[in-house]
């Protein structure tokens, strides 16, 4: 979720379900510092000592736990925050995820309450901060000089992926997907307009919204620490630490990146992801390769009353296809 209250799609398993989560096939670690303690959940087809290249996968916005589990009249049911078909990750890879800042891996039966601490950390810079420490201990500990270090961030996760790629130098292939160029803000103008030249606004009912958000910006920035005061399921802290326009990001990176746009998505404006090649032309940049899927929404969906399909995987192929091409 980047703007509006959309979360990322999540997968429900049965135990015997098509597509396993894997719940208990994942390796746990903890890097434990003087303030801090970061901790990230391994997945691989092979043993460690086998795997040659790393991916990171960045989630996108709110403080869901990875699994939550449930059972049901003795059945087991789990829905996966991580949108992988695990059996189709490369077997030279370790797939790899990190929590946020006082989330579990996974909950069982209950309901989970967001704690404290999530919010007083949450940030663009702690996230990338949290990755860039990630992948230095599996170099140090885990895989030693790596063929590949790949890392894809969605919604929320582009951003982090962005500012990831500006300050880790092990990284060799950056797959930024469902992001936008701008920062967050100017996307509630940019749909907002969309509405009036739709015909579902009259142009003064669109600048009053406008003015509205732009009064709601100055709040925000006024307060820009604050956990206790939310705006769109979100504290006014997290939104300010999020504001930095990911293209400032993107145009320091020198390894090849590989931005996705769709054409449905309700939650980042197509408009505002064109921003992202027009700057690397106008640079004379050439580590891009930007792609559009005109009928997927922000999870790579296409959902109609008729049918809902899910490509998440179909790009993840065309995008490891392209990292080992590059």
């Amino acid at each position: 979720m980047r703007f509006k209250f959309i979360a990322l799609f999540f997968l429900v398993f049965k135990t015997f379900g098509q597509f396993n989560p894997k719940i208990d096939e994942y390796k746990h670690y903890s890097i434990i510092k003087k303030k801090d303690t970061i901790n990230f959940h391994l997945y691989s087809n092979e043993k460690i000592e086998k795997l040659n290249s790393v991916l990171l996968f960045l989630q996108g916005s709110g403080s869901a736990p990875f699994m939550e589990v449930e059972i049901k009249d003795k059945i087991k049911y789990i829905k996966s925050h991580i949108p992988f078909d695990l059996d189709k990750i490369p077997k030279n890879f370790a797939f790899v995820v990190i929590s946020k800042k006082g989330i579990p891996f996974s909950i069982k039966n209950s309901v989970f309450k967001t704690p404290k601490i999530f919010y007083e950390y949450e940030s663009l810079e702690y996230r990338a901060k949290q990755a860039d420490a990630v992948i230095k201990y599996i170099k140090k500990n885990l895989i030693h000089k790596p063929t590949k270090v790949v890392a894809i961030g969605h919604s929320e996760g582009s951003d982090v992926v962005a500012k990831l790629g500006t300050i880790n130098k092990s990284l060799t292939h950056i797959g930024f997907w469902a992001g936008d160029g701008n920062t967050q803000y100017y996307d509630f103008a940019l749909f907002t307009r969309k509405e009036v030249q739709k015909g579902n606004l009259t142009e003064l009912q669109g600048k009053i919204k406008i003015d509205s958000l732009l009064n709601q910006f100055k709040e925000i920035q006024k307060e820009e620490n604050s956990i206790t005061k939310f705006w769109e399921g979100h504290t006014f802290r997290r939104w300010s630490k999020f504001s930095e326009p990911s293209i400032e990001n993107l145009l320091k990176i020198k390894i090849p990146i590989f931005v996705t746009a769709c054409g449905k998505d309700g939650a980042v404006p197509i408009e505002s992801s064109y921003l992202i090649p027009i700057e690397f032309i106008r640079k004379n940049k050439t580590n891009l390769t930007f792609k559009v899927y005109p009928n997927y929404d922000h999870s790579f969906m296409i959902d109609s009353e008729e049918k809902t399909e899910y490509h998440w995987m179909e790009v993840f192929d065309e995008f490891m296809n392209w990292a080992n091409e590059n």
